[in-house]
């Protein structure tokens, strides 16, 4: 594998994976912009509406026959956050032309694909195509309405929002249903033009062979534009509230959902992982262990880290008679590992659990495009190998003054609606 990043311009990085491996290629085009209610959803609109028309291909089906055409070739985008910061991608994938029966140029015409859809989109007189808005909007709206069916999803989304209240990242990444119902043609035309005159951009190909096309492609079309840049500021760490805030939102559910909210100062990233990995993401863990096993107070009982906020969440399904009882044991599990009661076990099954999750990486194209995104997000580009070498530095006091820091923010509860009399 080969990996090589250059600058196309003004905050726009070009990265090539090359790995001979692969029969197929693909391309992310990602804008880092900051995270806003105000902009969230018009910024999601723009670019969904992107991969599904442009000047040439007017419509969604005109767009996906062509695709068809292509052997399957595959476009599609997607929005979500990164600390403080909205990442909005557009993807495609598509069969190298080595592979192709009649010998045609696959890679040549999903060049012209993209460049029209990026650069000419099914836009006139200053708004994007109706039909086009109207597929991206009713797409939103139904992404919108359908978290609430996906209770462990909202449950976690509440808590987030209650811990970084007042932050940007209390947004998620892809806006309100009020936004997206407000949003229009207009407004969403306006924010493409936004976004590709002042978003940080992340390009990256990946291919089973040297190819310098796209690069080129990018940078001509980028030449002539006006960029102003401006740069996103993703590690934030959250403020600790003055006093532990609890929030609750009754439900027809039957199981409810606890979500404890932390806060750390620490900048120890891998010792927070390998916190995690002990206390709450594993079988082996000392929540699944004791919590949920047990003591059978949890249906699930899992804990993660969000280190670009230096935030660290526990959340848990639960009976509403068992919620004080569970996050007692939450908190005397936590203690244990403040106490350093970490087995050889725990320490051995960690570093096994990342050691398989590095081997992971590159077993397919999307696999390199998250790795060296997120490599570059955080500021320091390493292989998966170096990045596994860190973790097996890491000590048990390391993991001990990780715990320590960790100090209780908010709780976020679904309960679920108590009969009356």
């Amino acid at each position: 594998m080969i990996y090589k990043r250059s600058e196309l311009g003004d905050n726009i990085g070009f990265s090539t994976i090359i790995d001979e491996k692969f029969k197929t290629c693909s391309l992310a085009v990602f804008f880092l912009t900051e995270l806003s209610n105000d902009t969230a959803a018009v910024n999601t609109l723009a670019t969904s509406i992107l991969t599904t028309s442009s000047s040439r291909y007017r419509s969604y089906a005109a767009l996906s026959e062509k695709l068809s055409e292509l052997y399957g070739a595959g476009l599609g985008s997607s929005a979500r956050k990164k600390g403080d910061a909205q990442i909005l991608s557009i993807r495609a994938s598509w069969l190298d032309s080595r592979y192709a029966i009649d010998g045609e140029d696959i890679g040549s015409e999903m060049r012209e694909l993209i460049r029209d859809c990026l650069f000419s989109p099914n836009a006139e007189n200053g708004a994007f195509d109706e039909a086009s808005f109207a597929i991206a909007k009713k797409d939103l709206l139904d992404r919108i309405d359908g978290e609430l069916n996906q209770k462990r999803s909202y449950a976690l989304a509440q808590a987030a929002k209650l811990a970084y209240r007042g932050e940007p990242a209390e947004c998620t990444g892809y806006g309100s249903r009020e936004a997206a119902l407000a949003a229009t043609p207009g407004d969403a035309f306006r924010a493409y033009c936004q976004l590709m005159k002042t978003a940080q951009i992340e390009i990256y190909y990946v291919t089973p062979r040297e190819d310098d096309s796209f690069a080129e492609m990018f940078r001509s079309s980028f030449g002539s534009s006006d960029r102003q840049p401006k740069s996103v500021n993703m590690r934030n760490h959250s403020p600790l509230k003055a006093e532990v805030e609890t929030v609750s939102e009754e439900f027809d559910v039957n199981q409810c959902k606890a979500v404890m909210a932390f806060k750390t100062d620490s900048d120890d990233i891998y010792a927070l992982k390998m916190l995690s990995l002990i206390y709450g993401e594993m079988p082996f863990s000392k929540l699944f262990l004791n919590v949920r096993e047990k003591m059978s107070l949890c249906y699930y009982c899992a804990s993660h880290s969000v280190s670009v906020k230096g935030a660290f969440f526990v959340d848990c399904g639960v009976e509403r008679s068992n919620i004080e009882k569970a996050e007692a044991e939450i908190k005397a599990q936590l203690n244990e590992i403040r106490q350093g009661n970490i087995t050889d076990m725990e320490m051995e099954g960690s570093l096994m659990a990342l050691d398989n999750a590095v081997l992971q990486i590159g077993d397919t194209p999307s696999s390199y495009i998250s790795w060296y995104f997120d490599c570059f997000c955080d500021g320091d580009i390493i292989s998966p190998e170096e990045h596994f070498r860190r973790f097996t530095e890491v000590t048990r006091e390391r993991i001990v003054e990780a715990a320590n820091s960790l100090k209780p923010d908010s709780i976020y509860l679904m309960l679920n609606k108590e009969v009356q009399g």
